[in-house]
């Protein structure tokens, strides 16, 4: 699976209507969604789609055709992350129309051809599941653990300090963790 972490555009005209494809991180969506709108007022259609995962590892996907004819644009556009295995991304599309019709066949080429553009000129990261573990560690212990983090490569998310000795929050892959808890004989 893969994933972007920063908003990249592009541009295509079809028969004089333009199609700008915005992909982002799923976290941006909602605010970018509004931001575009407001943005581009004069634009016939803010088409989207997304494809999320949610706490259970589930993917969560949603599209829009934003009034154009049903089934022509949000869930083309939808495919194309599909068919691309993104997750915790989303597509959107404004469209300026040019004043030709494309009829329902034109309509789903040209979004799909937009979100395939946007796509393949994106910087796409590989997609890995990171895991958050608390570990409890008296003072003596602190900065090894510091020092251990920093050397495996995992994140301390959280530092609790209490009259015991600090509980830490961090993150990482779980063989990351494991070898952590093992050097810090923790199991």
């Amino acid at each position: 699976m893969l994933y972007v972490s920063s908003e990249n555009f592009t541009e295509i005209d079809e028969k004089k209507s333009r199609f700008i494809s915005f992909l982002m991180p799923v976290s941006c969506f909602e605010n970018r969604l509004a931001e575009l709108r407001d943005e581009h007022k004069k634009a016939s259609h803010h088409v989207w789609a997304f494809r999320r995962l949610n706490q259970y590892d589930q993917i969560e996907e949603g599209a829009s055709d934003d009034g154009e004819p049903s089934g022509t644009s949000g869930p083309p556009t939808l495919k194309v992350l599909q068919g691309n295995d993104l997750i915790n991304t989303a597509v959107i599309t404004v469209r300026y129309f040019g004043g030709t019709k494309l009829g329902t066949g034109g309509l789903v080429r040209a979004y799909s051809e937009s979100a395939k553009q946007v796509i393949q000129e994106a910087c796409l990261l590989t997609y890995v599941k990171l895991h958050k573990l608390k570990i409890t560690l008296p003072f003596k212990s602190i900065t090894h653990a510091e020092y251990l983090c920093s050397q495996i490569g995992i994140e301390i998310v959280q530092k609790d300090f209490g009259t015991n000795g600090a509980i830490f929050v961090v993150e990482s892959i779980e063989e990351k963790l494991s070898e952590l808890q093992r050097k810090l004989n923790l199991r």
